[in-house]
C-alpha cells in the first residue's frame, strides 16, 4: 500500500535545507510505521513531499509505473516481502530506474554492510535511528544529484542528430551550465547516452568547481549545507582571479570506443581518495561523483598524477557503422 504525504507550507523550518527551491518528490520504503513517521515529518520540515511504500516489492512496482515522478528514493534495508538490497538489484538492472539517488537507511553501522551497498551501487547512507543533521546533509546530495540529473537529461534530448559523423571535437567551457550543455550533446556520441550522462556532467561540473575555482572538499560541504553552491559557483567566475579560466573536453571515437579528455587549469587534487567510495564517507553530502563514473558510466576512468586532467572511455557495445 501506498500512503502519500503532501507538504504542509506552514511545517517548513526557516532554515530548512533548500526550503526556496522547487521541492522534490521522496520515495521512502519503509516497513516499521513509527520510522516512516518520523520521515515524514522530517521530510515535509525539509519542504519536500514524500511518498511511502511498505516494502521493496511495492516500491518497485510503483516506481516502474511512476518512474518520471520520484527524485530520490529512502530504501530501508531489513524488510519483509523483499528487502532492501534485493529492490535496489531490481533498480540497478531497469534503465528507467538506476538514474535515481537511493539513499540506504540500515539499523547498524556496520562497515561491511555499507561496502555491500556502495558495490550495489548504493552513495548515500543513513543509520538508524535517523539523525535529523545526517538526514539534512545525507538528502542534500541525493537531491543535488537528482536536480542535476533532471538538467541533464533536459539537455541530452536537445541533441540528438548526427552524431555518429563526429571522429574528434574539441570543446572550450567555462560555467557550471555550460558544463551540463556540454555533458549532455557528448553523451549522445556513446553507445549508452544515458549511462554516460552522469558521468560526464560529474567530471565536467569537477573541472569548473574543483579545477578552475579551487573549492575545496570541506568548502564544498558547507556551500551545499547552506543551499549557496551554484551562487558562490556564479560568484567566483566572475571575479578577477577566475573570470578568464576555461576548462577543456576531447572526445574521439576510435575503433576500440569513444574517448573523453577532459583538462582544468587548476593545481590539481588528490584523485586517488575518491576515484572509489571510502565507506567512512557514505554520509556525507557530497564527493560521489568519481566514483560514480568509475563504476557506472564509463569502462575505464584515469587521472594524470596532477589530477588536472581526466579521461573517461567506453568500449563499442556493436561494429561502427560509419
Amino acid at each position: 500500500m501506498l500512503e502519500p504525504f503532501d507538504t504542509d507550507p506552514s511545517d517548513k523550518i526557516q532554515e530548512g535545507l533548500l526550503r526556496t527551491d522547487e521541492p522534490i518528490h521522496v520515495l521512502s520504503v519503509e516497513d516499521d510505521a513509527v520510522a516512516m513517521s518520523f520521515l515524514k515529518v522530517q521530510i515535509s520540515n525539509l519542504g519536500h513531499k514524500m511518498i511511502s511504500a511498505e516494502n521493496g516489492k511495492v516500491a518497485i512496482d510503483y516506481l516502474r509505473k511512476n518512474k518520471d515522478d520520484i527524485d530520490v528514493v529512502l530504501m530501508d534495508r531489513e524488510m519483509p516481502v523483499m528487502d532492501g538490497m534485493t529492490a535496489i538489484g531490481h533498480m540497478k538492472d531497469d534503465p528507467d530506474l538506476r538514474r535515481i539517488p537511493v539513499v540506504m537507511v540500515t539499523c547498524a553501522d556496520d562497515l561491511s554492510d555499507i561496502q555491500e551497498g556502495l558495490e550495489a551501487g548504493v552513495f548515500y547512507y543513513l543509520t538508524k535511528p535517523v539523525d535529523i543533521g545526517m538526514l539534512r546533509s545525507v538528502l542534500a546530495a541525493a537531491v543535488c544529484e537528482a536536480r542535476q540529473n533532471k538538467t541533464l537529461k533536459e539537455e541530452l534530448g536537445k541533441h540528438r542528430t548526427s552524431f555518429n559523423l563526429i571522429e574528434t571535437c574539441r570543446f572550450k567551457f567555462r560555467t557550471l551550465t555550460e558544463a551540463e550543455s556540454l555533458a549532455a550533446f557528448m553523451a549522445n556520441c556513446f553507445p549508452d547516452p544515458e549511462r554516460a550522462l552522469s558521468g560526464l556532467g560529474g567530471l565536467l561540473i569537477n573541472a569548473v568547481e574543483h579545477g578552475n575555482l579551487g573549492i575545496g572538499y570541506d568548502r564544498k560541504t558547507q556551500l551545499i549545507e547552506n543551499n549557496i553552491w551554484r551562487s558562490e559557483v556564479d560568484r567566483l567566475q566572475k571575479s578577477e582571479d577566475h573570470k578568464n579560466k576555461m576548462a577543456e573536453a576531447i572526445i574521439t571515437h576510435k575503433k576500440d570506443g569513444v574517448y573523453v579528455a577532459i583538462t582544468d587549469q587548476g593545481g590539481g587534487f588528490d584523485w586517488k581518495n575518491f576515484i572509489q567510495i571510502d565507506p567512512s564517507r557514505a554520509g556525507d553530502n557530497h564527493g560521489r561523483g568519481i566514483a560514480q563514473a568509475n563504476t557506472v558510466s564509463f569502462d575505464r576512468l584515469q587521472y594524470n598524477e596532477k589530477g588536472n586532467q581526466v579521461v573517461a572511455f567506453v568500449k563499442n557495445e556493436r561494429p561502427l557503422d560509419w
